[in-house]
């Protein structure tokens, strides 16, 4: 199986971009999904997560209010809305999937080994 992300660009500060990622080879059924970014010389951070069991979710501090995390489980996809972006929010974002992880743990967790990752998408926001 493996994950797909799509959906990355450049944009201005304030402006929207929409992820996506896309399971193939494997259903979300149980499965903890959540989007991660790396910026240059930063650690990689966790932006947002969704189960989906239950629908719950989590989000960073810095991007509450601005990001949404949805999921449609008949596609197989997870989306990520990002509103109101700004120059902070430039990295590479990436999907993970872990099969039953607990939410928070997928979250909050340190040196977790997930089930599956994608291959990244950049988000670059310039004026």
């Amino acid at each position: 199986g493996q994950l797909v992300e799509s959906g990355g660009g450049s944009v201005q500060p304030g402006g929207s971009l929409k992820l996506s990622c896309a399971a193939s080879g494997f259903t979300f059924d149980d499965y903890a999904i959540g989007w991660f970014r790396q910026a240059p010389g930063k650690e990689r951070e966790a932006v947002s997560c969704i189960s989906s069991s239950d629908g719950s979710t989590y989000y960073a501090d810095s991007v509450k209010g601005r990001f949404t995390i949805s999921s449609d489980n008949a596609k197989n996809t997870v989306y990520l809305q990002m509103d109101s972006l700004k120059p902070e929010d430039t990295a590479v974002y990436y999907c993970a999937a872990d099969w039953s992880r607990p939410l928070r743990i997928f979250f909050y967790g340190k040196n977790i080994k997930y089930d599956y990752w994608g291959q990244g998408t950049q988000v670059t926001v310039s004026s």
